[in-house]
């Protein structure tokens, strides 16, 4: 049975053992990934990489949902039936991404804001009438040295995060909240941590102004580490230690789940980070499910496998499905390097 209510649809998405793939890079985005390993951009491969994904045998032991992009929203598979009735039968939760990016924020030089509110109520209902069951909109926090990102950056971010997050609701689709603080810069660990305590109490601000449900939400942030060009990177324990601490500080235990990105960490980065974080949460009772909703974590190794090439499905299906239960058992907290990820059930 399909959940109807924006409680149940939330609760499936952080099913026990599952977690999201989010597929939903734009035609752009996807290009150049493409790009990278030799595949060309047109519209009937990027339907064919993304049926390759979900057509994977035994998908559903590990994904709860999908996010999609608008294309692939509308878009049928090679044999004429729709993809949202495809991973719909899966008993996989269609979503879509409904930002429209990030643009410069006035007046406020090197930081972002995310712009698609202009008509989203009316592209909510389209979505919610195509079958999306849950929607995505990406906020972009940038750490630059002392001063950004600015109060000015955070707010705007948040209040929009919070509209959307209510026109949402009202179209009947759960909002997926991502404010997303990035890993490039050289920043510390604690610097990263400050950020995202201090736009997760703004996000939550603006949520209860606009009168979201948080009991119908999800939130879907960074994980707390260092910058990517940091020296002397901070290991496992310690983001999961400072991730745990900072969601406690600012988010309500009334949110059903938390799904974690992996924003440009390695694959055994962000497992082991998930795993370290899921066992912390346990050890503090943290109230929430935590999970992920990985986009280049699952999806790498996959691209690299298929190549364009029919010919490849069955081992772009293979990797997949490895890095998929790999990422399940981080998940569950049983994840360890080296593991035979094959062999892990969802539990």
């Amino acid at each position: 049975m399909q959940p109807s209510s924006l409680n149940e649809i939330a609760a499936a998405l952080v099913a026990p053992g599952k977690g999201i793939l989010a597929a939903d890079e734009s035609p752009r985005t996807i290009g150049a990934r493409f790009g990278s390993v030799g595949v060309e951009n047109t519209e009937t491969n990027r339907r064919d990489y993304r049926e390759t994904l979900f057509s994977a045998d035994g998908l559903e032991r590990f994904i709860s949902g999908v996010i999609l992009h608008d294309e692939t929203l509308r878009q049928n598979c090679a044999d004429g039936v729709p993809m949202v009735d495809f991973l719909t039968k899966l008993g996989i939760l269609p979503g879509v991404k409904v930002d429209t990016g990030a643009q410069p924020l006035a007046g406020a030089p090197g930081e972002l804001v995310t712009e698609g509110l202009d008509g989203l109520r009316e592209r909510l209902d389209e979505y919610a009438a195509l079958g999306a069951r849950f929607a995505k909109w990406r906020a972009v926090i940038t750490i630059i040295g002392a001063d950004i990102p600015s109060a000015r950056c955070v707010e705007a971010n948040a209040h929009a995060l919070a509209r959307y997050a209510a026109l949402t609701q009202e179209a009947g689709m759960v909002p997926i909240v991502e404010p997303e603080v990035m890993l490039d810069g050289d920043h510390s660990i604690d610097r990263c941590a400050e950020v995202t305590e201090r736009t997760l109490r703004e996000v939550y601000a603006q949520l209860a102004r606009q009168g979201v449900a948080l009991e119908g939400t999800l939130l879907k942030p960074n994980m707390v580490v260092s910058g990517k060009d940091a020296p002397n990177r901070a290991g496992s324990r310690e983001a999961a230690e400072k991730t745990v601490a900072a969601l406690t500080r600012s988010v309500p235990a009334a949110v059903p789940g938390i799904a974690f990105l992996s924003g440009g960490q390695s694959d055994e980065e962000s497992t082991a980070n998930l795993n370290a974080i899921v066992r912390r949460g346990r050890e503090v009772g943290a109230p929430w499910e935590l999970t992920f909703s990985f986009a280049r974590g699952l999806q790498t190794a996959p691209l690299s496998a298929w190549a364009g090439r029919a010919e490849n499905v069955a081992r772009a299906q293979a990797a997949l499905m490895e890095r998929a239960a790999l990422t399940s058992a981080a998940r569950r907290g049983v994840y360890e390097q080296g593991m035979a990820g094959a062999d892990e059930g969802a539990g």
